[in-house]
């Protein structure tokens, strides 16, 4: 009720020895006790008439047909839940069935038209000497034209004749 431990209660009857002495104690302690009882009877008094009182008016009735309803409603939405799970995993497993009988004649055609395609590059491979290799693949040995109309703002390119003056 207060939750009060052995410790607790050791001290304050030392405390209560050293205030009331030896002689006043014994009674005290009797009175005390007499009042704890009557308050803990008291209380028991209380909470039985206002479970009678919930009886007699039907507050208790209802509450157990509320509380019936409300069980009843969930076991329901639980069956609901599960047999929506169960229709979502065979949809689910005839599509992955569909996808794998559409996608199968696809990759046969794949394999026949590109026979000797090399596998990808080992990973020991440098990335940046891929990248050397495409862009040189991809290069274009001509030089760009050069315009003599437009403005010379950077180095003249290397197609350009070195002997001729810049502006």
């Amino acid at each position: 009720m207060f939750e009060i431990s052995f410790g607790e209660i050791i001290l304050i009857s030392v405390v209560a020895l050293v205030i009331l002495g030896p002689e006043r104690l014994p009674t005290v302690a009797r009175t005390l006790g007499a009042l704890v009882g009557r308050a803990q009877r008291f209380v028991s008094s209380v909470k039985a008439d206002v479970q009678q009182q919930a009886a007699d008016s039907g507050l208790l009735g209802i509450s157990q047909d509320i509380r019936g309803a409300a069980d009843s409603f969930r076991s329901q939405m639980q069956e609901q839940v599960d047999e929506v799970k169960n229709v979502v995993a065979e949809q689910q497993s005839a599509l992955h069935e569909v996808a794998s009988s559409a996608a199968a004649p696809f990759d046969e055609a794949r394999r026949s038209l590109q026979p000797d395609v090399a596998l990808a590059p080992a990973a020991d491979t440098d990335p940046h000497e891929l990248i050397a290799a495409a862009h040189r693949d991809d290069a274009d040995d001509t030089l760009p034209l050069v315009n003599d109309k437009q403005l010379d703002l950077f180095d003249p390119p290397a197609s350009a004749p070195a002997d001729k003056p810049s502006a």
